[in-house]
């Protein structure tokens, strides 16, 4: 099937991706725009999960202050060389993170890092309450599981909507920056400071 170079420009614009990159989808894909973009996505991602065991101490640092000063954040996110560190691209998936912590107010980076105490009260929370609206106690468990889940989207970075668009989550954004820039990306730590909440 011959492809035609607005074909492959359209893809392009629309995924990032290299031209013989784009090309290669349309064709193994009959032309067809949405499974080329499809295709190019689960490449990218593969490629990422890939190059997640590479080491990465190059990056930045960013910050932000927002409302005038009353919430400041510090986010750390290293990748593996100066170039890209350096590059437009990397800068502003920092600062898109740093007005994520700064909007969504995280506590922990992902689920793993929530203290089980903390886990196990809001599970004990969760079920109290479904017991409390006269939930069936056969489907209690699926309902505590599931408050669960949007626990971990308020209080986990990962989980977190993107706050520019809440079909992606920070995990996916990560994911596909990586595939992207084709380097290793890791968010370090981040910090939020609000005027007058109590230090902890």
């Amino acid at each position: 099937m011959e492809i035609s170079a607005t074909q492959v420009k359209e893809l392009r614009e629309a995924t990032g991706a290299g031209v013989l990159d784009c090309r290669k989808a349309l064709m193994e894909n009959n032309g067809d725009f949405d499974k080329a973009v499809a295709f190019l996505r689960e490449k990218g991602l593969a490629a990422a999960a890939k190059k997640a065991g590479r080491e990465a101490k190059d990056g930045i640092v960013e910050l932000y202050s927002h409302g005038g000063g009353r919430v400041g954040v510090m986010v750390e996110v290293n990748c593996e060389t100066d170039f890209v560190a350096r590059t437009e691209q990397f800068r502003n998936f920092a600062h898109d993170l740093a007005l994520q912590v700064a909007a969504s107010n995280p506590r922990f980076f992902d689920v793993t890092d929530v203290p089980a105490d903390i886990l196990e009260s809001e599970r004990a929370i969760a079920r109290n309450r479904a017991l409390q609206e006269g939930k069936p106690e056969k489907v209690v468990d699926k309902i505590v599981d599931g408050r669960i889940e949007k626990f971990y989207q308020e209080v986990c970075l990962l989980k977190q909507p993107f706050i520019k668009d809440e079909g992606v989550t920070i995990a996916d954004l990560l994911k596909t920056t990586i595939a992207a820039i084709g380097e290793n990306i890791i968010i370090r730590r981040f910090a939020r400071w609000e005027l007058g909440e109590a230090a902890s």
